[in-house]
């Protein structure tokens, strides 16, 4: 758990992200050019608030790219940074920003970076959030919050001491669907939410885990429960609940790819059953090795209504909702249930004119570019805060250590609330 990769050594997942990336921003800029103008004019523009513009840096020229900072009327990229030279290159062309660092220790102490953006492999976002903090910096940073129970709470003692604003940048929490569940639960329209489930399913990383020169990323081996936000950061948003108690349940032991990797992890995948703080049941699913299509989706069952997002094969969004009156099917008498399809609405009601068009992750990276310029600005607590990225992220850490112990019984504590 301890071996942390250096920013820029995982040169065969460079080259695979890259391809991956230009290819989804010519979809996201096809997109946009069909975007329909009369759509936009509908949509009354809530912001600018302000002439002030946040000046971010951004390290790590990976993930780092999908970002609209440059977009946002309230921002503006001042330095970004990265070992490589083509990342370097990549993200000042993205940013339109000439101050290029090699070492984020430098981008730190740059005066014109007021917030920091952590873009990098999963064991470094710590040490560069805690780092940044430490400077006066506010910090954005990539998931999950850190990989170990003892690195969260040193990034969540780092946040209370310095002041500082901290968010996760949790693609789930501003997923189209995932904000109209959240406005369902808010209308109180689901009844009582008494089951939730999330999978992430991301067969084919085995790519991912070696260096062109056959060295091992840090991806090699890591636990899918150690990556759980993505599922949690579904489940907790929309119930307002947290998650308590776990029994997890892992698979791949017998995988000769797995052994030797630095986590100690014999599992590809893992089945995780949680108890909520409010006494509910909830499902999480995180697997690297299954047939199935690259999903991130997830569904909750209420006693007046039940919402399911979309599955592979192009099955879309649905609710079911409890009508009045019975139904007689095989003869028995059934309540009067009716399914349709969900028309997921794009929430660009939520977003400066400049930043209303497709981006990655379901819609995700503009309402996240956002909300953390909105919070600086604002002087007020994200959305994601530490206390949320902590929610999500170290029930992994339990249900993880549960699947070792062959599905043990683990509570899980409960870090507060912003």
């Amino acid at each position: 758990m301890n071996r942390s990769p250096k920013l820029g050594t995982d040169l065969k997942e460079n080259k695979i992200s890259r391809r991956e990336l230009l290819g989804s921003a010519a979809a996201a800029a096809a997109a946009g050019l069909l975007a329909s103008r009369e759509t936009k004019a509908q949509v009354k523009a809530p912001y600018p608030k302000s002439e002030r513009q946040v000046g971010i840096g951004i390290i790590g020229g990976n993930f780092g790219l999908g970002f609209q900072w440059h977009e946002h009327p309230n921002c503006r990229v001042t330095a970004i940074c990265d070992l490589l030279e083509d990342r370097r290159r990549a993200l000042k062309e993205t940013y339109l920003c000439d101050t290029a660092y090699t070492d984020y220790r430098e981008l730190i102490k740059d005066p014109r970076v007021e917030a920091v953006g952590v873009f990098t492999p999963a064991p470094l976002h710590v040490e560069m959030a805690v780092a940044a903090l430490e400077a006066g910096k506010h910090v954005i940073s990539a998931v999950p919050a850190g990989v170990s129970e003892a690195e969260c709470v040193k990034l969540l003692e780092t946040v209370k001491k310095t002041g500082m604003l901290y968010m996760m940048a949790e693609t789930s929490f501003y997923r189209y669907e995932i904000i109209s569940a959240r406005e369902m639960a808010k209308a109180q329209k689901f009844g009582e939410i008494f089951y939730s489930e999330a999978e992430y399913h991301h067969d084919g990383l085995e790519e991912l885990w070696w260096n062109a020169d056959g060295t091992p990323t840090w991806r090699h081996g890591f636990p899918p429960m150690l990556y759980p936000t993505h599922c949690i950061g579904m489940i907790v948003p929309v119930t307002g609940e947290r998650l308590s108690e776990v029994t997890c349940i892992g698979w791949g032991e017998e995988d000769k790819a797995l052994q030797g990797n630095p986590y100690n992890n014999p599992f590809y995948s893992e089945s995780a059953f949680f108890k909520t703080s409010g006494g509910h049941a909830a499902r999480v699913a995180v697997y690297w090795k299954v047939a199935s299509g690259g999903t991130e989706r997830g569904q909750f069952l209420g006693t007046e209504m039940s919402f399911y997002m979309p599955r592979p094969g192009d099955i879309p969004a649905q609710i079911a909702r409890r009508e009045k009156g019975k139904i007689v099917r095989n003869t028995y008498a059934e309540s009067n249930i009716i399914t349709e399809t969900f028309a997921t609405p794009d929430h660009y009601d939520l977003l400066p004119e400049d930043l209303r068009h497709p981006s990655g992750h379901g819609g995700s990276h503009t309402h996240l570019t956002h909300e953390f310029v909105s919070a600086v600005l604002e002087k007020r607590q994200p959305t994601v805060n530490v206390h949320e990225a902590l929610a999500y992220t170290v029930p992994g850490f339990y249900a993880h250590q549960s699947a070792l112990e062959g599905g043990t019984l683990k509570k899980i504590p409960d870090y507060g609330r912003a």
